[in-house]
This record gives C-alpha cells, structure tokens and sequence, in this order.
C-alpha cells in the first residue's frame, strides 16, 4: 500500500510537492494555534494552509482523466468567485441593512452606527469599482486615486485575518483546570443593573464553573472585574457578584475587582488581585466576555502577561456585525503604526506613479 502511495505521488511530480507543502502548513498552523491562539500570525498561516488545499484539489481535478468532474469544478470555482464579488460589491446592502436594526433596539450612539458609516464606505467604494470615474480625469490623478481601493484592499484583507482569527478562537481547547475565572464587566442598566449582555457573560462562568467542579475537580474562584463608571450608582463588580450569588456562587468563591475602566484594565487588575489571592503567579485562568470580544481581550491579556484564553457568551445576531467592525478598529489600533507605515508606503508608491504619468516618464511606471 506505501508503495502504491509512494508511485502514485511520484508520478504526479508538482502534485507530490504541493501535498508537501499542505501538510507541512497544516502542522505549522495546527502548533502556532495550539502553542498560542492569541497571534494574529496564525490567521495568515491558515490562510496558507486553506490556499494549499484549494490547489492541491485543483490539480487533482486537473490530473484526473474525468472531463466531466474537470468541467463540474470549474463551474464550481466560476460560481464561487461570481458569488464572492458580488457579495463584496453589494456588501453595502446588508451594513446598512443591519444598521437599521441595530438603531432600531440600541442606543443611538457613536459605536452604534458603525454599520451605517462602513455601509457607506463600502458604496461609495462599489460605485468607483462599477463606473470607474478615473476614466474622465487626468492620467496622474486617476492614478493617485487608485491608492484608495488600495488602501481598502489592504484594510479588507487585515480585517479578513483578524476575523479568521476570532472564528478559530471560538473553537480553542478548554480546559477545565481553572483556578480563577475573570469575567469582564459591560455598562450596568439605570446605573445598578446587570444588562443581558453581561448576565450572559457571568452565566457562562458559572456553567464553566459548575462543568469543572462535576469533572471532580475544585470549584474554581470568579473575579468580578468592572469599576464604576460616571453614569453607575455602584461599580459593575459588586452588581455582577450580587448577581452570580442570586445564582447559588457563594460569596468565598467570588474576588471583586472595580477599579478598572477598560479591558486592559480588567486583564492587569485582575492578574494583580489573582497573584494577590494565590500566593504567586502560577495560577491558571480563563476569562469571559462576549464571543465577538474574547480575541481582543485576549490580545491585552498577553500584553499585560496574563497566561489566559478566553470563553465567549452568546451575543444576538444582529449585534455582531456592529460589535465585530469595533472589535477590528480595536486591533487595529494596537498594532497602528505598523499598519499606517504599510498604508503610507501604498501612498508614496502612488504619488510616484502620478508624479511618473504627469510628467510622460513611463519607463519606469507600472500602473
């Protein structure tokens, strides 16, 4: 049988080289994401990895003598690539779409309308695509407003591996062998309350809670963390510990920890109250906050050296996309200099191809 695998690979030259490659991608993104899911790298090895595998059917399809499979997947690959760009040019529909519902049953504020002013972007972007305006203007200015659609090129394909990123964190290992569950605090409703949105939060850490301790280990303690903000009567940490103990938490199982503002903040704090509590630094944690918020938080929790992952809550459908779009404008400040020094070189590589067109040098142009 090895040898028959062995000829089969043989025979096939590029075909054995490329199944190479695809597992060797496959384990190099399978130990970056299980070593350490909090690394925006292991987006871009999978990416690798899921392009090897397209290849790799490709030219099996092409390799095999079937015409009519041959013919079946090219229309399968036409299909998928009509389907991509259209949905990509009409992606403005659906933004403002959820836009609507998301005005219709949040509060209207700024965070709130981020669906609204991308679905506008992402128009006014499918309207140069479609009608291509550069036609009527000057050769070196239609040319330096190609840098735009650049720009939104690189920023779409940011935002494509931050969300595979956040969609294989929703399926990393848990283990239960806590010793501290942080769950991050949210706005408290008239200033007391615990919203649904982090009622979900702190139920999820009880249910992980409860799982660990029926798996015969023990109970595992919760750090409410959440300070008080301007418009709340008591911090969000004692709403939420006066919440999980209506839910059977005793209070020797609970920390609180209400001074921090943000999830930096969270994450920094509560490590200090763990070390505190614990004795040293060698505690195991997860954290818990909603699924579209757990990649950031994780991502301030490693820079802040807290060694944990975190679990997410349910958040309705229709909250997602508004609440993903400012989860990514959150990345993507954490790392801003690094983007805006790739952003300003797409700049500086246009202005040379406009200055080059207004000028007639097209030896040197490539646009």
């Amino acid at each position: 049988m090895l040898n028959e695998i062995i000829a089969f690979f043989g025979r096939r030259g590029e075909f054995f080289y490329i199944s190479v490659f695809m597992l060797v991608m496959f384990f190099v993104f399978l130990i970056s994401w299980l070593v350490e899911p909090r690394r925006l790298i292991n987006g871009v090895f999978f990416t690798i990895f899921l392009a090897s595998v397209v290849i790799w059917v490709t030219v099996m399809v092409h390799k095999s003598t079937s015409h009519g499979l041959q013919r079946a997947y090219d229309l399968l690959v036409l299909a998928a690539f009509f389907l991509i760009t259209t949905l990509l040019i009409f992606a403005w529909l659906f933004l403002f779409w959820n836009a609507y519902f998301v005005w219709k049953y949040e509060s209207h504020t700024l965070p709130n309308l981020l669906t609204l002013i991308f679905g506008f972007v992402a128009l006014i972007l499918s309207l140069m695509f479609l009608f291509g305006p550069g036609q009527y203007l000057p050769r070196w200015l239609s040319v330096l407003l190609a840098s735009i659609p650049a720009i939104a090129i690189y920023l779409g394909l940011v935002l494509y591996n931050f969300l595979i990123n956040l969609l294989l964190y929703q399926i990393y290992p848990r283990r239960y062998k806590q010793d501290y569950l942080i769950v991050l605090g949210a706005g408290l409703i008239n200033g007391d309350r615990v919203s649904k949105l982090l009622a979900a939060r702190i139920n999820r850490a009880i249910q992980y809670s409860n799982r660990q301790y029926q798996k015969g280990r023990k109970r595992p303690i919760i750090i409410m963390s959440g300070g008080q903000g301007p418009d709340e009567k008591i911090p969000e940490a004692v709403a939420m510990a006066k919440f999980a103990r209506k839910r059977g938490i005793k209070t020797n199982h609970l920390l609180i920890e209400d001074k921090s503002r943000n999830t930096y903040q969270n994450m920094l704090f509560s490590k200090r109250l763990a070390i505190k509590d614990f004795g040293s630094s060698n505690f195991r944690s997860t954290f818990f906050s909603n699924n579209y918020h757990i990649f950031r938080a994780a991502l301030l929790a490693k820079e802040v050296g807290l060694k944990a992952n975190g679990v997410g809550a349910f958040t309705r459908l229709y909250y997602l996309p508004n609440s993903i779009i400012r989860e990514f404008a959150g990345v993507f400040v954490m790392h801003k200099h690094r983007h805006f020094v790739i952003m300003g070189v797409i700049v500086l590589f246009f202005i040379l191809q406009a200055i080059l067109a207004a000028t007639g040098n097209v030896k040197f142009s490539v646009i």
